[in-house]
């Protein structure tokens, strides 16, 4: 029986050029597995819960860092870690969103190695799914944490078709807040897919948390200076401050006039559904509305319209009207 103290064996390749990686990813397909930071893909591999024939390691690539402005905003390239993320001066000046909830994720050591790219693309943390069991996600016919016995705390409040796993990340909310387009290539090209759509849940796929397919790689993140400079609120609540992920997090954005009236807003939450999620309704309800504590507390249970909760989570429904209430009051 092999050890799980050890990686398996498989083929490592470091490409220094992005058209290497793309051309070694289109010819592995579904068998190589593409490595930023590595925070998870090493955990999977090691516990034998996936496999790879090859791991294509993205980090030599220089192209695929740094934070550059652009004629209509920033771009940072999805090797950029999330250190660099959080401590950039022109994100903290023009976007502190994103450098706040890049500022929280998991651990001072893991954010050192850790990148955009990586925190965005993640898979899910459920821990059946992770311990191997042939759940839904893993091609089974059962949502082991969707039972009344099933250890689901952490877990999704709403879109739970088949698979109740919530999103992991915390800087995905702040990018579909800040309308970011995620850049991604291939072989045949470059396309690019809005922060909003990059993400897809388990009704349209249960195999895939990204619209990232084989032989494609994600190559930066764009923010337009669309919302540059406007109001900002990010806050995550966890069990601990550091290496935990969010039981929800929240990311907003508002464009406020001179008298506090609120203009327009983004406000998304995370770890309540397999993806990040809009509250549209409290968008639509806050518009032409002072940002303030009435405000707030009119709309706040707006936000939860149609969860459903699961045996243990349902102290996420009043956290997450908490976190929209303290969004729009702040």
């Amino acid at each position: 029986m092999p050890s799980h103290d050890v990686m398996p064996n498989m083929e490592l390749y470091q490409p220094v050029q992005v058209e290497d990686a793309l051309a070694i990813a289109d010819r592995l397909a579904d068998r190589g597995w593409l490595v930023g930071g590595g925070q998870d893909t090493y955990g999977w591999l090691k516990d034998r819960a996936k496999s790879a024939d090859a791991l294509i390691d993205l980090s030599a690539i220089e192209s695929l860092r740094g934070i550059r402005e652009t004629a209509d905003g920033i771009e940072i390239g999805a090797l950029t870690t999330l250190t660099e993320v959080a401590s950039s001066e022109l994100i903290q000046q023009q976007y502190a969103l994103l450098s706040e909830a890049a500022s929280v994720v998991a651990s001072p050591q893991i954010r050192n190695i850790g990148t955009l790219g990586g925190n965005v693309s993640q898979d899910v943390r459920c821990w059946y799914y992770r311990r191997g069991l042939s759940c839904y996600r893993a091609g089974g016919n059962l949502c082991y944490a969707d039972t009344p016995q099933g250890m689901n705390r952490e877990h999704s409040l709403f879109e739970v078709s088949r698979c109740v796993a919530a999103s992991p990340s915390d800087t995905a909310p702040a990018l579909v807040a800040l309308e970011a387009t995620m850049v991604i290539r291939s072989l045949n090209g470059e396309r690019t897919v809005a922060a909003e759509d990059y993400f897809i849940g388990p009704a349209i796929d249960i195999l895939h948390t990204t619209v990232l397919r084989p032989g494609e790689i994600l190559t930066a993140v764009r923010i337009p200076s669309t919302w540059a400079n406007a109001t900002f609120y990010f806050e995550k609540v966890a069990d601990r401050n550091v290496w935990d992920f969010a039981l929800v997090n929240i990311a907003a954005a508002f464009k406020l006039s001179g008298d506090g009236t609120v203009e327009d807003s983004r406000i998304v939450c995370g770890a309540v559904q397999g993806t990040p999620r809009r509250v549209i309704n409290v968008e639509n309800a806050i518009r032409g509305r002072a940002k303030n504590a009435e405000t707030a507390e009119s709309v706040a249970t707006m936000a939860t319209d149609g969860a459903r909760a699961l045996a243990y989570n349902g102290f996420k429904i009043p956290l997450m009207q908490n976190l929209v209430k303290r969004a729009i009051s702040a």
